[in-house]
């Protein structure tokens, strides 16, 4: 008998099956490599002209992307600055405007939200979307992130949600916010993310080592970091960790001529995921200190003398 033709042997396991191939990264989407973030917009006490004028600054510089959240400013943030794009359309087609949603806030300005709690029904991120492009003065939105995990979320429900948004022309991309590896797997399964944005500094490391920035790494997503400066407690706090993070960052400033800020946003930038730091300065000057961190490249022994400051431990 021909031993090809022999029936299959019961006792032999089948081989298994080879695992679906993960979704690929959403195609497309380009945002500066240092981004403006506008959470703190609504307590700058800038006029009209003044949002115009810092807008404007930042786009000259060479940071184009914007980022936003529906809740910023108890809700007045994103219609700031969408008077000042009013003011001068044009501007428009030269930035990425990044926004989020899916955060219930208890709010004069929302009196249908009885408590804080979260929602990414289709009926809450259409709202949102739909009073976000209102108060922006724009006909799309770039780049749409949830901002926080909804323990209630449907992902197919959601994903269906990205995918009306997409084909009606109101949103391009679409991302995640402060999820964890698990919550983002199970949205990218059925609809390919873009980014996740989440906090990363020296004194704020647990993305190193609970798999986020691997994950990142890993899908090809690029991902949007905010409080690159520990909401400013790097250089403000009189805690021993920060001050020895600090003067370590001095030193090392000294050493290339450039600012201890900019240090530490070339120490977020050396990590090989390429993420996108989001400033929160109205200040010029602060924009370039991070605009300055695309021009170094941190060694690698530098990199860990600094993780080492920020956590107190050695590497094992």
């Amino acid at each position: 008998m021909n031993p090809d033709a022999m029936p299959p042997d019961p006792t032999t396991p089948a081989p298994a099956p080879a695992p679906a191939p993960a979704p690929a990264p959403a195609q497309g989407l380009s945002l500066s490599p240092i981004v403006a973030g506008a959470w703190r917009m609504g307590g700058w006490g800038l006029d009209l002209p003044g949002r115009l004028r810092w807008i404007e600054q930042c786009l000259d510089l060479g940071i184009t992307s914007f980022d936003h959240a529906d809740i910023y400013g108890d809700y007045t943030v994103e219609t700031l600055f969408g008077e000042a794009l009013a003011r001068q359309p044009g501007l428009r087609r030269r930035m990425q405007i990044v926004t989020k949603c899916a955060i219930r806030l208890v709010s004069q300005r929302r009196p249908d939200h009885a408590a804080k709690s979260y929602d990414t029904s289709a009926g809450h991120v259409t709202a949102s979307v739909e009073a976000s492009l209102r108060a922006l003065h724009t006909d799309h939105i770039d780049l749409l992130l949830i901002h926080r995990p909804d323990s209630l979320m449907d992902p197919q429900e959601l994903a269906d949600t990205f995918g009306r948004l997409r084909r009606d022309g109101k949103v391009s991309h679409f991302g995640v916010s402060n999820h964890s590896p698990s919550q983002l797997a199970l949205l990218h399964r059925r609809l390919p993310l873009a980014t996740h944005q989440f906090e990363l500094s020296p004194l704020r490391t647990q993305a190193l080592g609970d798999g986020t920035l691997d994950q990142c790494l890993g899908l090809g997503l690029r991902p949007m970091i905010w409080s690159p400066l520990a909401g400013g407690e790097l250089f403000t706090s009189t805690h021993e960790r920060a001050q020895r993070v600090a003067a370590l960052l001095q030193a090392l400033g000294r050493e290339h001529g450039v600012s201890p800020a900019t240090m530490a946003y070339a120490w977020l930038l050396r990590h090989p995921a390429r993420p996108l730091p989001i400033t929160g300065s109205q200040r010029m000057d602060r924009l370039r200190e991070a605009w300055a961190a695309l021009s170094l490249r941190m060694s690698a022994e530098d990199w860990y003398r600094v993780l080492e400051a920020g956590t107190g431990q050695p590497v094992p």
